[in-house]
């Protein structure tokens, strides 16, 4: 019954750590004229910030249904 709550509870830790990763401060750090690989900078961290989201979710769930 404990793990349900701190599952829940990781789950939103993780998504004001979504929220505050994709806002406008810390945007504007990776908004510059540069190309990794010939992508644009902030295209590579948008993505990069949503696949480690993605995969840190994926994570709490699968674990918290074991």
């Amino acid at each position: 019954m404990m793990r349900k709550g701190l599952a829940g509870q990781r789950l939103v830790a993780v998504f004001i750590a979504g929220l505050l990763l994709l806002n406008y401060p810390l945007l504007s750090l990776f908004d510059r004229p540069l190309s990794v690989l010939g992508l644009p900078l902030l295209h590579l961290y948008l993505f990069g910030v949503w696949l480690g989201l993605v995969v840190v979710v994926a994570w709490i769930v699968e674990r918290g249904a074991r």
